[in-house]
């Protein structure tokens, strides 16, 4: 059985209109795939990776932390692949990633902002002390222990000498008189006698007037 012609012109227009379809379909999903922005952030570096941008336009990408260039505009194609190192820090810092599409109106530009924490210091190896040799052991003495000297039986303060003798004090001890004593005693004598005289002289006068 043979197939009029115009069913064959018929099903041709049929299969131009299915690859026009499918290709229409390829060409619309192509967008979607194109203008690929993966970026990460660690406590110690940023990753940029743009993929499938066009390449015949200035595109552009800086990237900064806290306001400060980390990497100065740059100009690039259809791709960008670079890492950066952080600088040292001690408090979260913001990392912020501006990428311009210079393809048409720019509507696959990006302008994100991340947050870069600060990494924790490894803890210290613990170091093995360090052996240390025991100490020799002091050889005992065989001889016997000096002994501890006699306590003297004198007090160990000297008795305060006796005072010397005056030159004048006469030899002899003293017994209650002095030297003047011999003295005193023959005026005391003489005083007597005296006073019986005088008496005894009133008294012959007195009986020679009686």
């Amino acid at each position: 059985m043979t197939i009029p012609r115009r069913s064959w012109r018929g099903a041709g227009a049929l299969v131009a209109a299915a690859v026009v379809g499918l290709t229409g379909g390829v060409i619309a999903a192509g967008p979607a795939v194109a203008h690929t922005p993966t970026w990460a952030v660690t406590c110690s570096e940023v990753t940029v990776d743009l993929t499938n941008y066009t390449s015949d336009v200035p595109n552009t990408v800086t990237v900064s932390v806290d306001g400060k260039d980390l990497l100065p505009t740059e100009t690039f194609g259809r791709e960008f692949h670079k890492k950066l190192a952080l600088p040292d820090h001690d408090k979260p810092v913001t990392v912020r990633l501006v990428v311009k599409d210079a393809d048409g109106d720019g509507k696959h530009s990006i302008d994100q902002s991340k947050t870069a924490e600060v990494c924790d210091e490894p803890s210290p190896t613990p170091t093995e002390p360090t052996p240390t040799e025991p100490a020799p052991a002091e050889t005992q003495s065989t001889e016997p222990p000096e002994p501890s000297a006699t306590p003297s039986e004198q007090p160990s303060e000297s008795a305060p000498a006796a005072p010397a003798p005056s030159p004048s004090t006469p030899d002899l001890a003293e017994t209650g008189s002095s030297s003047s004593t011999p003295v005193i005693g023959g005026a005391a004598v003489a005083v007597l006698l005296a006073g019986g005289g005088i008496l005894w002289a009133v008294r012959k006068r007195r009986t020679a007037q009686n």
